[in-house]
């Protein structure tokens, strides 16, 4: 006996399934039905329901989850019976309740009943949801309903109308004479949920239901008649974007997809378009002949009798497809949305449309075209599940000439678009461009009027942009002069802040977003042979326009080339063909020598707009990454002209100049900028001199000879000696021109700070200098009483060996017969060493006086002694700093006080770098001395001040050397001043004093050096105050920046260093004290001061009761008594 076979086991077990269910839903099923069919119901009843139908509920969809074919269309209609009784009254009961009982009829409808589901309750229950939903036409509704009830009642009329669809007689019962008014009904209540649901989730779930409608239907009439409403009440939606929300703009819009295609599609109106055609193929004709003409119009006019009263007709499809398409215009609208779900939605309507409908709606090709481009997306261009606008283009070619014209609108039409203030019109239009000629490019739609009309348009729109631009950002002066003192070494890669051009056009912080927007279409644009091509006549435009028309092309060519090259680096990067010049290089060298030219007309004077000459400095920097170290011969026409920039007034351009020698330097393989210039050093420092020589010079020119030097730092400073030539020989022939003097002094300053920083100043290894200068005093060295003791035994020790060889020379030699010879006495070492005391006393005699030492005869010849090496000569740093030096001290009396000040500080810079070769820095001090003490009192303050910095500095250089000097100059005139600067800082510049001016320049000049209330006292200026706290000077109401205080300490420093390092005599160094007394609480100058007599230091703090006396005791000694210390008062 063979077992039961797989089907019958299946049945078996469905059958048990579905006996237990049927257990489980009994009791709930009798229990509602029994409830619910009373006539009255309390809340009592109401609760008891609500808690069988949830109990019903709750069996249903556990029953669902585990095996859903365990309920059939018999458990369905057990289900529904008791269910019916809570819909008839169902506004006696709660919404609760009736919420709980829509759900369970949604589940019934799709597990139990499906596509068996009757006719007759189909009409019954599309009737009841709709009452639900928008309530009973002829009645006024009691209640409204919630929005959750309503949300179920749309799911289950869905519910309702799919399994309607599946099933020929429940859908012909949708459209039949009973049931197309409940049809019509439904539609437009879900039509008004669709414009005026209450939440976002009613809107969608109608329209999903309303989906159900068009796909469940199949009479084509029907479905005709309702299309219109439906397509107005979409459009209606989609009209409004700001108060809809996301979802239900993406939903509207796939809903009018489906039913477009439902109803319009090409398959389903093809009978209704051949008539159409034909129609209009008989209108055409001018004339009408003959019998069979007349028969034939008698035909028509039978065949328009018939289709009177009919909704699917040709003339209908005509009326609805210009319909429709002001419709989609309302719809298409929403393309301008940023969201992605939204675009996506409406790039997926177009597409279908053209295809599904593609004949029916070929009056909304155009415009539907037009949108697809504008949303176009590479990714499901790119995908082959998926039709794309490409693909209908290759199988319907006028849609191929659709988009031909498409992009070419937009292309004329985007220069009036840049005219718009808003940007993201700008932006939209500059993307759909982009779009439209890479679709152009990809189906190879070449034409010559395409391109010609993109270049005009490029050129107009950017020619429109910089018209429209606001006033471009300004660089701050403070990064730019920053990016010049920083570090010039260059990082490794360019991607920095110092290799970085800024926008020369749409450079303003709101057109950075458009900008990047052209940048892309450029990039776009074809291949690199396009590219270069529409480069190429932007070059031959730009070389015959001006002004806003030259930039844009300029600007243009330019970053077309760099798109060619980035594609041609692309290819590159797999193939290579050729060794030779590519076609776009050969192209570019047009726009190179173009950018030359520009550069060189910078360098004569002539006025060219300043981003033409950014643009030509771009175009140098890309000439420089194509050819790399190759492009180090073409520095010999370019370099010069790039650094002339940098002192341009205007500062985008200086910092285009910086970027673009940064640039430079990283392609051609240099380090540096500074390694850069130095390595082209002769022809750059030719080029500054030839026009120092032809007097071609203006202030541009010294500006960038300082920036460069600036820039090259030390290693530049040993080429610049005919340089500085050139420059002392400008300033004889434009010495009356004091603001150009003082930037060819600015420039010999940078030069000198430059150089003091070199390690070449001196040669290693040369000889020492033989003039010893003691340029720095330490403090007195008192010996102590071991000391004593060790000086008088050596003393002892050396008297007792002279007795002795004196004893020993007169027991050798008897009385001389004939003078002595150096010969006789050098055996001596006695005589020896009176012979060197002496010569240590005759050295010290002038220098031309001839010396003889002591024994040697006048006529007796000296033996040869060993000639010295010959010094070398200095290093050119060394030779070039000390020719500024020594040249500077003509200037030093120039009328120009802000040029006076420079020069010292320009000799107080250089005197250290010079001070270690004494033999050719002391005759240059000897030289400067006059001219500097001269400015020591000069009528301007600052002035005076810059010279106490500049005689410090001589004094800390020159040491010895300036004792004399400053000991004759204290006697003239200094102390006298000194002690008049003392008394002006102490008044505090309370008198209106005048004080004569005797410069060399201004002789016998009276100058009032401060306008402030003369005093009551007229010798106020000459007791004053008192000193403050700590022997302070008072200082005036401007405190310590008080002309007269400044001036005042900057004697004090000089001073100071005077006593560090010059000589100083008694009488003097007691006069400096005397100045100085007042400021021995200050550490430096007490210092200074001990350096030379501590004792002096100490008597002068004892006089001033500064010294404490306390625990100080009396010192006693033989034959003499010590005083007791009397305590000052301070």
């Amino acid at each position: 006996m063979t077992g039961p076979t797989p089907v019958r086991q299946t049945s078996h077990v469905t059958n048990a399934a579905r006996t237990e269910f049927f257990q489980q839903i009994k009791p709930c099923c009798v229990s509602i039905s029994k409830t619910a069919s009373k006539s009255e119901q309390s809340a009592l009843d109401s609760r008891f329901l609500i808690k069988l139908v949830q109990e019903l509920l709750d069996h249903l969809s556990a029953q669902v989850q585990r095996d859903s074919s365990a309920l059939d269309k018999n458990l369905a209609d057990y289900i529904f019976f008791p269910l019916s009784h809570i819909f008839k009254y169902q506004e006696k009961h709660p919404l609760t309740l009736i919420e709980l009982a829509l759900r369970c009829l949604t589940i019934i409808i799709f597990h139990g009943w499906k596509s068996n589901i009757e006719p007759k309750l189909v009409q019954q229950l599309l009737l009841f949801l709709t009452f639900v939903i928008g309530g009973v036409p002829s009645q006024t509704q009691t209640r409204s309903i919630s929005e959750e009830a309503t949300l179920e009642s749309l799911r289950a009329l869905k519910t309702l109308i799919i399994a309607a669809g599946k099933s020929a007689a429940a859908s012909a019962s949708l459209v039949d004479a009973s049931g197309i008014p409940a049809l019509g009904h439904a539609i437009a209540v879900l039509l008004d949920c669709v414009s005026d649901g209450k939440t976002p989730e009613i809107q969608v779930e109608s329209m999903k239901t309303l989906c159900a409608f068009f796909e469940a239907v199949r009479d084509d009439a029907a479905l005709a008649s309702f299309l219109p409403g439906t397509v107005s009440s979409l459009a209606k939606v989609a009209s409004t974007p700001a108060r809809e929300k996301r979802r239900v703009l993406v939903s509207a819009i796939k809903t009018l997809q489906t039913i477009l295609v439902r109803v319009l599609s090409d398959i389903r109106t093809r009978v209704l378009s051949m008539k159409l055609e034909k129609e209009e193929l008989k209108k055409s004709h001018e004339s009408i002949e003959n019998f069979a003409d007349k028969q034939d119009n008698s035909s028509e006019q039978d065949s328009e009798r018939t289709d009177k009263g009919k909704v699917w007709t040709p003339s209908w499809l005509k009326a609805t497809a210009g319909q429709v398409k002001m419709a989609l215009a309302t719809v298409l609208k929403l393309a301008k949305s940023d969201e992605d779900e939204i675009r996506s939605a409406l790039e997926r309507l177009c597409v279908s449309l053209l295809d599904e409908c593609h004949k029916s709606l070929d009056n909304c090709a155009p415009l539907l075209v037009e949108t697809a481009m504008a949303l176009s997306d590479e990714r499901i261009d790119q995908d082959l599940m998926t039709t794309s606008l490409p693909d209908l283009a290759m199988v319907y070619p006028e849609l191929g000439d659709s988009i031909k014209v498409t992009v070419y609108n937009w292309a004329t039409a985007l220069p009036r678009v840049m005219q718009s203030a808003d940007d993201s019109i700008k932006q939209r239009a500059v993307r759909n461009l982009q779009r439209g000629l890479k679709l152009a490019s990809a189906m190879d739609f070449a034409s010559a009027t395409l391109d010609d009309a993109v270049s005009a348009a490029l050129r107009d729109s950017i020619m429109q942009l910089i018209a429209s631009a606001k006033t471009p950002h300004v660089v701050d002066e403070v990064e730019t002069m920053e990016l010049l003192s920083g570090s010039t070494e260059l990082a490794t890669t360019p991607e920095t802040r110092l290799s970085t051009f800024r926008p020369v056009i749409m450079n303003h912080d709101s057109q950075t977003t458009i900008r990047g927007e052209i940048l892309d279409l450029l990039r776009s644009m074809g291949s690199a042979s396009q590219q270069v091509k529409l480069a190429t006549e932007m070059v031959d435009y730009l070389q015959r326009s001006m002004g806003d028309t030259q930039v844009s092309a300029f600007w243009l060519s330019l970053e077309l080339f760099k798109a060619a090259f980035q594609q041609d680096a692309d290819i590159d990067a797999f193939l290579t063909f050729s060794d030779g010049p590519s076609e776009s290089e050969a192209a570019f060298h047009e726009l190179y020598t173009f950018s030359v030219t520009v550069l060189d007309s910078h360098s004569n004077f002539q006025d060219i707009d300043w981003r033409v000459e950014a643009l030509a400095l771009e175009t140098i920097s890309l000439a420089a990454s194509r050819s790399k170290e190759g492009f180090r011969p073409e520095l010999i026409d370019v370099l010069f002209p790039m650094t002339s920039f940098l002192g341009s007034e205007n500062v985008q351009l200086r910092h285009h100049a910086i970027v673009g020698l940064n640039l430079t330097a990283f392609y051609c393989g240099y380090s540096s900028v500074s390694e850069l210039i130095i390595a082209n050093a002769d022809y750059m420092v030719n080029s500054v001199s030839l026009k120092l020589n032809t007097l071609s010079i203006t202030p541009t020119t010294n500006k960038v000879l300082q920036m460069v030097v600036k820039l090259a730092g030390p290693r530049l400073v040993p080429f610049l000696d005919d340089v500085v030539t050139s420059i002392f020989s400008a300033l004889d022939n434009y010495h009356g021109y004091p603001t150009f003097v003082g930037s060819l002094f600015n420039v010999l300053n940078e030069i000198v700070n430059q150089g003091v920083k070199s390690d070449q100043l001196l040669l290693e290894n040369s000889p020492a200098d033989d003039m010893l200068i003691e340029k720095k005093k330490g403090p007195k060295h008192w010996m102590t009483i071991s000391e004593v003791k060790q000086a008088l035994a050596r003393h002892e020790e050396r008297r007792l060996r002279r007795e002795k060889e004196d004893l020993e020379f007169d027991n050798i030699a008897s009385h001389p017969k004939r003078p002595w010879k150096a010969s006789d006495y050098k055996q001596s070492s006695r005589v020896q060493e009176i012979f060197d005391e002496k010569d240590q006393q005759n050295s010290e005699a002038s220098e031309g006086e001839p010396k003889r030492k002591l024994g040697e005869e006048e006529g007796e010849e000296e033996p040869p002694q060993p000639t010295e090496p010959e010094k070398p000569p200095p290093t050119p740093t060394y030779a070039i700093l000390s020719k500024i030096a020594k040249l500077t001290q003509h200037y030093l009396t120039s009328p120009t006080p802000a040029l006076r000040k420079s020069l010292l500080s320009l000799l107080a810079t250089v005197s250290p770098a010079l001070a270690p070769d004494s033999t050719a820095f002391l005759p240059l001090v000897n030289a400067v001395w006059p001219v500097i003490i001269q400015r020591f009192y000069d009528s301007e303050p600052y002035i005076t001040i810059a010279a106490c910095e500049t005689l410090s500095a001589l004094c800390s250089s020159a040491g010895d050397f300036m004792s004399s000097r400053f000991r004759d100059e204290w006697k003239n005139r200094l102390h006298s001043w000194m002690i008049r600067a003392k008394k002006d800082a102490s008044a505090g510049g309370q008198t209106n004093r005048l004080t004569a001016v005797t410069d060399s320049f201004l002789p016998g000049i009276i100058v009032p050096l401060q306008n402030e209330l003369p005093s009551a006292n007229p010798n106020a200026a000459i007791s004053g105050p008192a000193l403050g706290a700590g022997g302070a000077m008072p200082m005036s109401s401007l405190g310590r920046f008080a002309q007269a205080t400044k001036v005042w300490e900057a004697t004090v420093q000089l001073l100071v260093a005077m006593l560090r390092h010059i000589r100083i005599e008694d009488g003097m160094y007691d006069e400096i004290l005397e100045l100085l007394a007042d400021r021995l609480n200050d550490e430096d100058v007490r210092s200074a001061l001990e350096t030379i007599n501590p004792d002096a230091v100490w008597l002068a703090l004892y006089e001033r009761g500064q010294l404490p006396t306390e625990g100080l005791f009396r010192p006693a000694g033989e034959g003499f008594e010590f005083l007791d210390l009397v305590k000052v008062e301070s």
